[in-house]
């Protein structure tokens, strides 16, 4: 009588071994199974490996174009909230630099231009329009506002001479003044993936005068 002790370790190799010598014939159909089996077992590991990378290859192809439009999508996002606050900012400065004067020269509103538009670097100067205008309230109403003086940079149009302006309620008193800058800025992204067209983006600021009641133009 022959036994046959199977150890399953050792890389799932089977190990034959025989007490008894008396039958070679059940050893080597053992052995021959057992190759069968291991020959069997490398088949389908490659199998599954290249099955493994051609999955991952699927899968990378699919998501490549979604992983794109996420990433420079967010990079376009990021530009044009860049350039709406620096719009924001080029409208409160042009303000600010005008309602700190008492009166102001055709050179002092070139130089307010020039600064202000200089915070939109590094985004195109070239595609901003400004207008900054006095704004005067009646000495008796204070809702009847006009225009006092106007000036427009970039191809914007100037207000018209004691044409009426209509401000947000509670803005003016009588007899008092406003400076109104208005901001109208082209923004075209320069990757045009996710954003395709130009944006106009609009802003207004509103200062009063700090040194006087109004802001005179010196002509």
């Amino acid at each position: 009588m022959s036994l046959i002790r199977l150890d399953p370790l050792r890389n799932c190799q089977m190990k034959v071994k025989l007490v008894n010598t008396a039958a070679p014939p059940i050893h080597t159909k053992l052995r021959a199974r057992c190759r069968h089996a291991l020959q069997r077992a490398r088949a389908l590991s490659q199998r599954y490996m290249l099955d493994a990378h051609g999955m991952v290859a699927v899968e990378f192809a699919l998501l490549i174009p979604v992983m794109l439009t996420l990433y420079f999508g967010t990079i376009e996002t990021t530009n044009a909230m860049t350039a709406a606050r620096r719009v924001t900012n080029v409208a409160a400065t042009a303000a600010d630099l005008t309602a700190q004067a008492a009166a102001v020269s055709a050179s002092d509103i070139n130089d307010i231009f020039s600064a202000s538009t200089a915070i939109l670097s590094p985004f195109p100067t070239n595609v901003v329009k400004i207008t900054i205008t006095s704004v005067v309230a009646s000495s008796s109403n204070a809702s009847s506002t006009k225009v006092s003086w106007s000036k427009a940079y970039g191809g914007a149009s100037a207000r018209s001479v004691n044409s009426s302006v209509t401000l947000p309620a509670g803005l003016t008193t009588a007899g008092s003044s406003v400076i109104m800058v208005e901001v109208a800025y082209t923004y075209s992204s320069p990757i045009s993936t996710f954003i395709t067209g130009p944006i106009v983006m609009n802003e207004v600021a509103y200062l009063k005068p700090r040194r006087s009641t109004e802001v005179v133009f010196d002509s």
